[in-house]
């Protein structure tokens, strides 16, 4: 056999706005992070965006939508949000997010204590007759209760000093973290046109998320908040939050485990002026995309970070029936404990990727309808087995095909050259199942002793 080219199949373009790393606060926002005290470390664990205020000195609402944890064990702030975006119609002035507890599993004392918290800050932004305004966060060890005296005097000593500035939204984004190595931000500008064609405005939307464990696809374990300027009714914005998340939060994995605690929030002030974003519009499409690039840059940043890993791992699917398989395939790939281990060894073991390929199941119906199914096509296909003919499959690990199945199977290749390929911050591995236009992607890391060493002394 002669032995097969390196750019046999080479990285999917995303299609997607460029991003930049950095927190660049949209207009209508205020942002601050602090010291509460929460954590032992002392490290920051208090953040709240809001709203700027109008001329009477309140808030004003910015519209929001949400992706949510399916755990049955939803914690407390999961639940207080879900509610209060209920009694709002999607309608908020601030998040709270809080670092070192998660208060999940707490009770109904854990759930008085949450809504205590956001009584607090509603109170201290000037609108305290108004409580269900604010959105909820919180992250770390499961079964701990919030210590309220500290929460409370974070929270009156951080308002006043919340600021419209890009520092204030770093500092926010700094006291979302828990075990992250790093801060995590994302900001990209799209154009958009008036209806009537003449005016053209630019339109920001930053991200600021944490989690690096707990991870796995069904809303991947991580907080995440999302700024726009646009000016967009909730129900628009939920439409586009949606997809985004199923394409890329869905798509993320580090230890195969959910947590109680997963949110995204995105909230839109309407502060860059001009006229709604309408459902469908070419600038509702373009606002998705900008949603889709942050949300995919953000969960990329966490995969990287991932506890103990040295490697991003990415899986990049083409040639799929649809982009249904292709999600499940690639997704399969990354969560696999083997190829997860191979990737940290270096060792370009093609059998692993097969094996895993061979498993890929599609995910639950909700994902499958909010990445663009039908809702019929979504109950009908859940659970079921990505379709992978192991004839028509071809495999590449890090530049260099090693499986074609159109060509009898294994392929000849210079293994300590992909050895080398494989040494570096990102491995790509690239998939083509020759069975179709779909194509799909998922994003994880290797496995580390670093990570066992972590989480089996997490609480002690």
């Amino acid at each position: 056999m002669t032995i097969a080219p390196p750019e046999s199949l080479s990285a999917l373009p995303s299609g997607l706005p460029p991003v930049e790393r950095q927190a660049r606060i949209p207009a209508g926002f205020r942002a601050g992070g602090a010291t509460a005290g929460i954590k032992a470390s002392g490290r920051p664990d208090l953040a709240i965006i809001a709203t700027l205020t109008d001329q009477a000195g309140r808030p004003i609402p910015a519209s929001a939508a949400a992706v949510f944890t399916p755990n049955a064990f939803a914690a407390a702030p999961v639940r207080l949000s879900k509610a209060h975006l209920a009694a709002t119609g999607g309608r908020v002035a601030a998040i709270i997010s809080t670092s070192g507890s998660a208060n999940a599993a707490t009770g109904s004392a854990g759930d008085a204590d949450q809504a205590q918290i956001g009584e607090d800050v509603a109170a201290a932004l000037g609108f305290a007759d108004r409580p269900e305004s604010v959105l909820h966060l919180s992250t770390g060890v499961i079964g701990t209760r919030l210590p309220l005296d500290r929460v409370a005097a974070g929270v009156a000593a951080l308002v006043p000093s919340l600021a419209p500035t890009d520092e204030g939204l770093e500092a926010a984004a700094v006291a979302l973290r828990t075990t992250d190595s790093r801060t995590k931000t994302a900001t990209t500008t799209i154009t958009v046109t008036q209806p009537e064609g003449l005016a053209v405005r630019s339109i920001r939307v930053t991200g600021i998320a944490k989690g690096v464990g707990m991870i796995h696809p069904r809303m991947a374990t991580m907080l995440a908040v999302l700024l726009t300027d646009a000016s967009v009714e909730p129900g628009v914005l939920q439409s586009l939050l949606r997809p985004a998340a199923a394409r890329t939060w869905d798509q993320l994995s580090v230890d195969g485990d959910t947590s109680t605690n997963d949110t995204v929030f995105l909230l839109a002030s309407g502060a860059g002026g001009g006229v709604g974003i309408a459902a469908g519009s070419a600038d509702a499409r373009s606002l998705g995309a900008a949603i889709e690039a942050v949300a995919r840059d953000l969960a990329r940043q966490q995969a990287a970070d991932g506890e103990g890993a040295t490697t991003l791992i990415t899986c990049q699917v083409s040639g799929a029936a649809d982009d249904a398989d292709a999600r499940a395939v690639a997704r399969s790939v990354i969560s696999s404990s083997l190829v997860k281990a191979a990737a940290h060894g270096r060792d370009p073991n093609w059998g692993r990727i097969a094996g895993a390929a061979g498993n890929a199941r599609l995910t639950d119906a909700a994902v499958l309808e909010a990445a663009g199914l039908s809702a019929g096509d979504a109950r009908e296909r859940a659970g079921q087995a990505a379709v992978v003919d192991p004839d028509r499959l071809r495999i590449a690990i890090a530049g260099h095909l090693v499986f074609d199945g159109s060509r009898g199977g294994p392929i000849s290749f210079d293994r300590e050259a992909a050895r080398a390929a494989m040494d570096g911050p990102e491995l790509l591995l690239r998939l083509d199942l020759g069975l179709g236009d779909g194509t799909g992607e998922a994003f994880g890391c290797d496995l580390t002793e670093a990570y066992v060493v972590e989480n089996s002394e997490y609480t002690t």
